[in-house]
């Protein structure tokens, strides 16, 4: 019977918006996280922040929206703290992570040491998301974010080089495909 519940509770939202229809960014991806069951809070008009499973751990997502720009930060944090020394050999393997971008980059937050995937997303005029364009954000954060969270801890808790550290990921990630 629970998931008659959660489709009745999902319903609404999607009803709300059609996979054809774009909506203003925060109300489309409240509309995907509910959709998904993922725990989220609208903020503001401007501001969403949820909660993900990854396949290492769970990320705090937080999306901000700058109407007078046209942009959607999307930003993805994997509860990882960067002590300070450790911080040269972090930023040297963030220089080789980025490197490997297509799509947003990692970096440390300065003010708490934290590292964190942002993505800044540059919507049309009329400042609308598609559903296509939200689940690509979220699912494009959740990724990069799995594929170098084991560089990250083979560094910061393995003492690895950055470069075998990323190296070491990579194969890792590879073998699981």
């Amino acid at each position: 019977m629970a998931d008659d519940k959660d489709s009745q509770i999902m319903r609404p939202r999607e009803n709300e918006f059609s996979a054809s229809e774009d909506a203003a960014p925060v109300d489309m991806l409240a509309a995907l996280f509910e959709a998904r069951g993922w725990p989220c809070e609208i903020v503001s008009n401007d501001e969403l922040t949820g909660e993900v499973q990854g396949s290492w751990t769970k990320y705090q997502l937080r999306a901000i929206w700058r109407a007078e720009d046209n942009v959607l930060q999307f930003i993805a944090l994997p509860d990882i703290r960067v002590s300070a020394e450790k911080r040269p050999a972090a930023y040297e393997l963030l220089c080789l992570v980025n490197e490997q971008m297509w799509l947003g980059h990692f970096d440390i937050w300065s003010n708490g040491d934290v590292l964190l995937y942002r993505h800044g997303a540059m919507l049309g005029d009329d400042g609308m998301l598609s559903l296509t364009q939200a689940q690509s954000l979220v699912e494009t954060a959740i990724d990069e974010c799995d594929r170098f969270y084991p560089a990250f801890q083979f560094v910061l808790w393995g003492d690895k080089a950055p470069r075998a550290a990323l190296d070491s990921a990579l194969v890792d990630a590879a073998g699981e495909a």
